[in-house]
């Protein structure tokens, strides 16, 4: 934890908000992209790592999240992935001007947008690690929200968020950090249901090893100021992002890709998934996939619960995909340093 403390914190101007991102080390940008319910700070595994080993660590609270403020809450429209990929490629033009593509992480949301930046701006991308959810092709016949109802009903998660302010309440009943601290420990691969009126039973949340009462503190500080509706704005925004998205119909990520994911995972048991990531149609869709890596017995905070196997994945293939690229990128971020 004490490298955790080195990590440099800012407030930048990016795309009409007020950004605050984490980073630590110099050289070629590696930008993590966290999901919900986290912050930047679901990598404070992985940056003091990867900085160790001649990289830029950034990571970043999305739009929405954490101490990134400016976007208007109130309006869920604003949180397209066309939204975020857009304070993105701000966020790189401002911190990365020297460098034409940056490595990406990325971990349930921020998988997502990851997806969402490789469609939207390929030529940002060196190569991308995905965790947790993978590629999801856009189904022209059914819009996302209908799909899942029919499959899982209305007690699931992703329906339970759709109506603005309803689960902020049930939320509120319980406590912000009683929560999180619920689905942070989550370990059933199940289908995640959130029963209207009690979305959570009653028994004790025993912390795992991996997730200590620090590390609950910090993210219930975060979400008692902002509350969880910037997060759930992104769910909320799911069909619209369907909508906006038609001209990618068919479209395929052309990045090189490492997809991990766990095995206990709800989005690796939902349905048809496995067969999807096993069976050719995930490869068929992301042509540059190089490596699928299951995890046995881990559930969906996997950079946190296995931060050490992680990080080896994470620099194996980022070292084996670009050495000479990193050297390239390092000698120029050192010159531009030089004459800067």
């Amino acid at each position: 934890m004490e490298e955790v403390e080195e990590i440099q914190h800012k407030t930048l101007r990016v795309n009409g908000l007020n950004m605050h991102i984490a980073e630590m080390g110099q050289g070629p940008i590696v930008l993590f992209l966290h999901g919900f319910p986290e912050l930047w700070y679901s990598w404070r595994h992985q940056m003091p790592f990867v900085a160790a080993h001649g990289y830029r660590a950034v990571a970043l609270d999305l739009r929405g999240f954490g101490d990134t403020t400016g976007a208007p809450e109130d309006d869920f429209t604003k949180f397209t992935t066309l939204h975020v990929v857009g304070d993105i490629v701000e966020l790189l033009n401002i911190i990365a001007p020297d460098q034409e593509k940056v490595f990406v992480v990325g971990h349930d949301w921020g998988a997502m947008i990851a997806w969402a930046l490789c469609f939207y701006r390929p030529d940002k991308v060196n190569a991308l690690v995905n965790m947790t959810v993978p590629f999801a092709p856009r189904n022209p016949i059914i819009r996302p929200i209908a799909r899942l109802r029919a499959t899982y009903g209305d007690e699931y998660y992703i329906i339970r968020f759709q109506e603005p302010g309803e689960i902020e309440e049930e939320f509120a009943k319980i406590g912000t950090k009683t929560v999180l601290e619920k689905l942070l420990t989550n370990r059933n691969p199940e289908p995640l249901m959130l029963p209207k009126g009690k979305p959570f039973d009653e028994s004790p949340v025993k912390l795992p090893p991996w997730l200590t009462e620090k590390d609950v503190d910090y993210y219930a500080s975060k979400y008692q100021q902002t509350g969880f509706t910037g997060g759930l704005n992104y769910y909320r925004a799911l069909d619209l992002n369907w909508e906006l998205t038609a001209p990618w119909t068919g479209a395929k990520v052309k990045v090189p890709v490492k997809f991990i994911v766990g095995d206990l995972d709800i989005t690796y048991s939902a349905a048809g998934v496995k067969d999807y990531i096993h069976k050719g149609g995930f490869k068929k869709d992301v042509p540059l996939l190089e490596d699928v890596v299951i995890f046995k017995g881990v559930a969906h905070f996997l950079p946190q619960e296995k931060p050490d196997e992680v990080n080896k994945q994470i620099l194996d293939f980022l070292q084996g995909f670009s050495s000479s690229d990193q050297r390239f990128c390092t000698l120029k971020f050192l010159w531009s340093s030089i004459t800067s």
